[in-house]
């Protein structure tokens, strides 16, 4: 028997996005009498509350939830508290669905035994820039490999997009950190590997989203993204690979050549060595998006680079100081009752 399934979306002044993501939702094949939506809404100032209650009354499965703290983490946990589904499915108001993506994600956790299964983080493209972005987060110099950025990836990893979740999960590991501003999922999956837990990477589960739209964009949200490993970092005390410090090593490397005396004679080769690597992959990659994207791929992976290692260093500094996660997660109570396993 198939599962009930609980949507949980965290939203915040999104009037030009959170109906038609609610209609991909509801688009799904998925049998829709065993589907709830939630909306967790950070007190939005537009007209998000007003296109929820409409939604709501159209449509009974459909609840929002009030959240104060405003921050996505905080909201996931007062979704999965409320909610009534064996599985919870986290989705993001600005990504597009592909109609079985429920469906998919229940058979994988039937079919692997997982705690957690999702798909690839795979880019789309409405801008020349976004292009050029969408070919370097394919290279392996943009994002060091990371397995749920390739689409054609399949089996158990560290962490995946979003991510659909046994609700039993949250009884052993508990929630995601309501502090958190950013990498509030690597976090969850990690404390799901520590805890004996597995994640699996499905390439038949499809979600589509739209990057960053400019360097000053991409900058400020990967300074964030290495703020936040920072912050995970030091509470959790060590990461299921290397892969988020390559970043922070590169700046401090490049930042010593550049104040060190003893390292100047070093730094014009490696300043042109690092130049030629990713210039060549630049190439490479940008090749696909058309030749007038090479330059613009090339410029996107030292910003890639710089804003997520200078993020982690600042993150550092911010948070040996002043740490703020709290000292054990909040943890849902079992259900009463024996609900249908998954």
């Amino acid at each position: 028997m198939q599962p009930r399934v609980t949507i949980a979306m965290p939203a915040f002044n999104e009037e030009r996005y959170i109906e038609a993501c609610i209609a991909s939702v509801k688009a799904q094949d998925y049998p829709a009498e065993l589907i709830e939506i939630l909306v967790a809404d950070g007190r939005s100032t537009d007209r998000t509350r007003d296109i929820l209650a409409r939604l709501s009354a159209e449509d009974p499965r459909i609840q929002m939830i009030d959240n104060p703290e405003r921050l996505q983490a905080a909201g996931l946990g007062l979704m999965v508290k409320a909610a009534t589904g064996d599985v919870i499915v986290r989705m993001d108001v600005h990504c597009e669905y592909a109609p079985d993506y429920v469906r998919k994600c229940v058979e994988t956790l039937e079919k692997t035994g997982a705690d957690n299964v999702g798909g690839a983080q795979r880019a789309r493209a409405k801008t020349v820039f976004q292009r050029a972005l969408c070919a370097a987060l394919q290279s392996p110099v943009g994002v060091g490999g990371a397995k749920y950025r390739s689409a054609e990836a399949e089996g158990f990893v560290d962490t995946v997009f979003l991510g659909a979740f046994r609700r039993k999960i949250f009884e052993i590991v508990g929630l995601w950190d309501p502090k958190a501003i950013t990498n509030e999922d690597a976090e969850l999956n990690q404390r799901i590997l520590e805890s004996g837990g597995r994640i699996y990477l499905s390439r038949d589960i499809v979600v589509h989203y739209y990057p960053r739209d400019s360097f000053k964009a991409l900058a400020t949200q990967y300074f964030k993204y290495g703020r936040g490993r920072a912050r995970t970092l030091l509470k959790l005390g060590r990461f299921p690979t290397l892969r988020p410090m390559i970043p922070f090593f590169v700046v401090v490397g490049a930042s010593a050549m550049l104040v060190l005396p003893p390292l100047w004679p070093l730094a014009p080769l490696a300043f042109a060595t690092y130049a030629l690597a990713t210039g060549a992959e630049a190439v490479r990659v940008g090749r696909h998006a058309g030749v007038g994207a090479i330059p613009t791929v090339w410029g996107i992976f030292p910003v890639l680079h710089a804003s997520h290692g200078a993020g982690f260093a600042a993150g550092l500094w911010q948070y040996l100081r002043d740490p703020d996660w709290p000292g054990e997660p909040e943890r849902v109570p079992p259900r009463r009752a024996n609900l249908r396993a998954v």
